[in-house]
């Protein structure tokens, strides 16, 4: 009896005319993880969203177990036995957990035409208990829980029914390490049942721990698969960029005094239920980090600090004395935010590259002294920021729905890079983001705080809280826990002992 699970044979696939894959051919076998890795907008999520019948096989052959399999949506994916937890949300607002769990199989649970709403609660109750999510409650909505949970929702709706294939594309740069260990150990469940796992992610040393074998892509087009043992960073590294990566990564200084000038202070904020108490001041020219677990309330500073929690208390003031209490005052006053829900809070999907980065930036792009906007002036702006920030895209007027999550991210950005913003708050900066990329936003971020600029940057990855910040203050329980100052000594286990 064959190994092999999946053939992937000669599968192409074009955007208008830009070549997304490009003859792709390779081997998935039973029993295993098989990571799927490359810079973004290398065609990995385009050739599992063909898999899983998110967009529709252009030419080629998807061959599960002997038989040729055309999904033509997510429902008949599932039914041929391949599933996917997606890099953004993939729950449905205005429905229940339960109804999302069995979204497009809601006829387990109807009898002579009507549904028995009681049952399918009590089965998702039961799977949410097995699963070990026992605060989510089958019969909420989905809307009543955070990003972070609604991806825990995600692992139950795409696991529950012993898929052959699991594709995990980006999913755990969404979750805290608690719901990172709870994907590992489905993972691992899937491979011992000899079932597989298509995982997708940019994390590199997660990547060599969590697989046992690894395909690259680069530019649409298949390069090779290696064994997990027989490689390390470096080789990946190579093989996804085509050359060495070579320069600074983090930070290098140490030692350097934060200036006392105070360029905005946050006193007292508190947001029912999320965040309380929380005071600190942010200074010229540094990088403040926030870091704790996923319900610390660290995700919710950001928004404070942007105007964009409306049952806040407390007060959000810069150096000139101007209270910040919503967003176009926080724009209007040179503050910049990106989220971490980026397809629901920080792009425009279904509208252009060109709209998303001009966006907070039209009142500079007008005609002379008039109100009226140039449109040439927003098509180079565009290109310029778009260019500098390496988007992966046909050209400016592609709507950012087309892109890739790392490519989005880009844009997000580009968009406050083009603003030339003096506070940024970024949370989850590098999410879904390729190894070059990071790097380049790192640099970034080093150049803007020797300009003066002062950043916030919001994360759950450990190491560049580490290696990028001049503080750090560890969020639990919606409040403060304690601060760490940039030190050579610094390691992932003083943050762990305040955060847990």
């Amino acid at each position: 009896m064959s190994d092999i699970r999946l053939q992937v044979k000669n599968v192409t696939k074009h955007f208008g005319i830009n070549r997304a894959l490009n003859n792709i051919s390779f081997n998935i076998n039973k029993g295993e993880v098989q990571a799927l890795i490359g810079e973004n907008g290398s065609g990995k999520s385009t050739l599992t969203n063909m898999l899983t019948g998110i967009y529709q096989l252009e030419s080629g052959e998807f061959i599960l177990d002997g038989q040729n399999i055309h999904p033509k949506n997510q429902v008949m994916a599932n039914n041929q036995g391949v599933s996917i937890i997606v890099q953004e949300l993939g729950t449905l607002s205005g429905l229940t957990v339960a109804e999302n769990i069995f979204l497009g199989h809601e006829d387990r649970f109807i009898h002579f035409g009507i549904r028995n709403t009681v049952a399918m609660n009590n089965e998702a109750n039961r799977l949410l208990k097995d699963y070990g999510f026992t605060h989510i409650k089958a019969q909420e909505l989905v809307d009543n829980y955070n990003f972070e949970d609604r991806k825990l929702i995600e692992i139950v709706k795409a696991t529950y029914f012993k898929p052959k294939i699991l594709v995990i594309d980006e999913t755990t740069t969404a979750l805290s390490q608690e719901g990172r260990e709870e994907l590992y150990k489905h993972m691992n469940r899937i491979r011992e049942e000899g079932n597989t796992v298509i995982f997708i992610s940019h994390d590199l040393p997660e990547i060599l721990d969590k697989s046992d074998t690894i395909t690259v892509l680069r530019d649409g087009e298949y390069i090779t698969t290696v064994k997990s043992r027989d490689v390390n960073e470096d080789d990946l590294k190579k093989l996804m960029v085509g050359r060495e990566v070579t320069g600074k990564y983090y930070r290098s200084d140490y030692g350097s005094k934060i200036s006392d000038e105070v360029v905005l202070s946050v006193k007292n904020v508190t947001v029912k239920g999320k965040i309380h108490d929380v005071s600190f001041d942010l200074h010229k020219g540094e990088i403040l980090g926030f870091g704790g677990l996923s319900e610390s309330g660290m995700h919710e500073v950001g928004k404070a600090i942007f105007g964009a929690s409306y049952d806040r208390e407390g007060e959000v003031v810069l150096a000139n004395g101007t209270h910040i209490n919503d967003i176009p005052t926080a724009i209007a006053n040179s503050i910049a935010y990106t989220s971490k829900d980026r397809d629901n809070e920080s792009v425009v999907l279904n509208q252009s590259i060109e709209d998303n980065i001009a966006l907070p930036s039209l009142d500079n792009l007008t005609i002379g002294k008039t109100k009226f906007l140039s449109f040439s002036k927003i098509k180079e702006f565009a290109k310029k920021f778009a260019k500098e920030m390496s988007v992966k895209m046909v050209n400016t007027q592609q709507f950012v729905s087309e892109l890739s999550g790392g490519n989005k991210q880009k844009v997000v950005l580009a968009r406050w890079i083009g603003k030339d913003s003096n506070i940024v708050v970024l949370d989850s900066p590098t999410r879904g983001i390729d190894i070059k990329v990071k790097q380049d936003i790192y640099q970034l971020m080093d150049k803007m705080r020797q300009e003066g600029k002062s950043i916030i940057m919001i994360s759950e990855e450990l190491m560049e809280l580490i290696g990028m910040c001049d503080r750090i203050i560890i969020l639990k329980d919606g409040a403060l826990k304690g601060e760490l100052a940039r030190s050579e000594d610094l390691d992932e286990n003083s943050l762990i002992s305040m955060m847990v």
